[in-house]
């Protein structure tokens, strides 16, 4: 029996981009990390357990301390 095989013509798939943010990009990438106030959702795998308030039990509802804060940056994205 005869079978093709056929090379795959695209290049390795990267999890990451290549080129490093710079400027304020960089800096909004710290600033929902590590709060003193953090509190890991236990919903969620262990291995999520990374610090940043995406994966706070408190993120995004009133008992959090910075709902105004990650409202206004969620206002920063939408289109004029």
């Amino acid at each position: 029996m005869r079978g093709g095989y056929r090379v795959p013509m695209h290049g390795p798939v990267l999890a990451r981009p290549l080129v490093e943010p710079l400027g304020e990009e960089e800096e909004n990438e710290h600033k929902f990390v590590d709060r003193e106030c953090y509190e890991f959702n236990p919903a969620l795998r262990p291995v999520w357990n990374d610090r940043h308030c995406e994966h706070c039990r408190h993120y995004l509802t009133a008992r959090c301390r910075h709902l105004d804060e990650f409202l206004d940056d969620v206002e920063d994205l939408t289109p004029e």
